[in-house]
């Protein structure tokens, strides 16, 4: 029987030199495949070929946060709908191998058979600064702490006469600081006594360097933090790093989420059904947004030692029979409700804003 095509649907497997797409109509079949640059005149191309295929329906675009990140603010702000596809399962590429052309061809077949459908995230708005700042802070305080554990292994084996001048100080960060001021007279390297205190000096400074980085980035991110999500970080637990975790996972278009559900199933803490026969029942998520489980799980600590009605809620699921390690988890899943309700609003009137 004669079907006319509604349409086509794209597909774009991303690397960091090049992009591979696919083109397939409305019934499955292949149309086209081509490559292009990952530069801007590449992401141009790739959009007049998908154009000049037929009317486009959808695309799927695989690392849409990393690789794919660029391609998709240009198919988005071009007016298509661009839809995050997660790499291939393992039992498709042992069946049928692996290449760009097929990975693509694959993205392009989850969209068209309804398995993915989640919305990419935007990423030319204030969250995508969030992200990009926390991953600098976290980078600088990382690098911080392994400075302080390098200067304490230092300190293990230096000579007693410098160590003698630092038993005043008992924290790490107060011997960096005394350190950092070491005075050297001779730079003679070869003796171990100089060695040790030029060593000591350029690693303290390091981590005096290193601590206003993070603390510079940390006064730039409450700043935007506050702008874009004040209500969500005025809840009790949740500052300013937990917040802009969760601002990073839900991204700015919080609207790609379909519910509460969803942002709790992307947070890892919603239980995934592990149901068979006549057993009935529900496991922990493994996957997800750790990061943002981890923000959700601090701030339910939090709230324990500072919210009585939590503690209330804590003892009365213990004495139904649950662990406490159960009845946090269920206080996991009532925080990502209220967090989810509390984003939705800040990201709103923050495009109202804008």
């Amino acid at each position: 029987m004669p079907h006319e095509s509604v349409g086509i649907i794209g597909g774009f497997d991303c690397h960091s030199a090049v992009h591979v797409g696919a083109a397939l109509d409305s019934l499955g079949r292949l149309l086209s495949t081509a490559s292009f640059p990952a530069t801007p005149a590449g992401y141009r191309r790739a959009l007049a070929w998908i154009r000049a295929c037929g009317p486009v329906v959808a695309v799927g675009a695989e690392s849409t946060g990393s690789y794919g990140a660029a391609l998709a603010r240009v198919l988005s702000d071009a007016g298509e709908r661009v839809v995050e596809i997660n790499q291939p399962h393992r039992h498709t590429r042992a069946r049928r191998g692996k290449s760009d052309t097929i990975d693509a061809e694959a993205a392009v077949r989850k969209v068209l058979s309804g398995e993915a459908t989640g919305t990419a995230k935007d990423t030319g708005g204030i969250v995508e600064s969030i992200r990009l700042l926390s991953v600098a802070r976290d980078g600088a305080v990382k690098a911080r702490k392994a400075a302080l554990c390098q200067l304490g292994d230092l300190l293990v084996t230096a000579p007693a006469a410098i160590r003698g001048q630092l038993t005043r100080r008992k924290s790490l960060e107060g011997k960096a600081t005394v350190c950092a001021s070491f005075r050297i007279r001779r730079m003679d390297a070869a003796d171990p006594f100089t060695a040790a205190k030029l060593a000591l000096r350029s690693v303290a400074r390091r981590v005096l360097e290193l601590t206003q980085e993070a603390k510079a980035l940390a006064g730039r991110l409450d700043d935007l933090v506050t702008r874009a999500a004040p209500t969500t970080r005025g809840q009790l637990g949740l500052g300013t790093q937990n917040t802009a975790t969760l601002l990073i996972a839900a991204g700015e278009n919080i609207g790609r989420l379909r519910s509460e559900a969803a942002f709790a199933h992307l947070c890892a803490a919603a239980p995934i059904p592990a149901s068979s026969g006549r057993t009935t029942r529900h496991r922990l998520n493994p996957n997800g947004n750790r990061q943002a489980n981890r923000a959700l799980h601090m701030a339910v600590i939090v709230r324990l030692r500072y919210c009585a009605r939590t503690r209330t809620y804590l003892e009365r699921r213990v004495q139904e029979g649950r662990s406490k390690r159960e009845a946090i988890r269920c206080l996991k899943r009532y925080l990502a409700r209220e967090v989810y309700r509390t984003l939705r609003e800040d990201l709103r009137a923050l495009a109202h804003r804008q």
